[in-house]
């Protein structure tokens, strides 16, 4: 049975959701205001990477076990695989947990910016947590698909075999040779060595 996903679709699947990740942890993911004894008011803003470092980590560790797949043989491929769900798991624990709760986030935001650790204003969340635990959980949809489909792909070397092998004429049965370079010649006139009778 044909596997349902390639390990060339797998890798480049997992490797654009490793990316993608990294990538949305890197912008803002919440803003509010606070106030400090010299500023009534200053604005906050916290970036993914800070909010939730653990969303970073687990893409690039997604990244790797992605390249991880194309290289590995029956066996490696089963630990790459869990090593790429348990990276998922964290992006997606880590974005939730920001995108549920964002306060904790920007109380120490707001210390380490005004020494103060409130804020004034409610937390304004950006769309960029919950894209990131979307692609949470595509990351494990992918993994639990590859896991399904890796018993049909083949290994590294396995490409390069030919689909039939070669059953060679023995070279010790003359009858044997000269019966296979009939069957050979016969679609381009006699056989070589008998010519035409006259």
């Amino acid at each position: 049975m044909r596997a349902s996903l390639s390990r060339r679709n797998a890798v480049v699947a997992l490797l654009l959701l490793g990316a993608s990740a990294l990538l949305l942890s890197m912008p803002v993911w919440m803003t509010a205001q606070g106030s400090s004894a010299l500023e009534d008011v200053v604005d906050l803003g916290v970036a993914g990477t800070t909010a939730a470092p653990a969303v970073s980590a687990g893409a690039l560790v997604l990244v790797a076990s992605a390249l991880a797949l194309g290289l590995v043989g029956r066996v490696g491929r089963w630990v790459v695989l869990v090593v790429a769900a348990g990276s998922g798991l964290t992006i997606l624990v880590g974005a939730l947990n920001v995108a549920l709760d964002p306060l904790p986030a920007m109380t120490a935001e707001a210390a380490r910016a005004t020494g103060v650790g409130e804020v004034t204003t409610a937390v304004d969340l950006t769309p960029f947590p919950w894209v990131v635990v979307v692609l949470g959980a595509v990351v494990l949809v992918v993994v639990l698909a590859a896991a399904w489909s890796a018993r049909g792909w083949t290994t590294s070397g396995a490409r390069h075999e030919r689909g039939a092998p070669r059953q060679d004429v023995p070279d010790d049965d003359p009858a044997a040779l000269w019966d296979e370079l009939t069957r050979s010649a016969e679609s381009d006139g006699p056989p070589a060595g008998r010519p035409d009778e006259r």
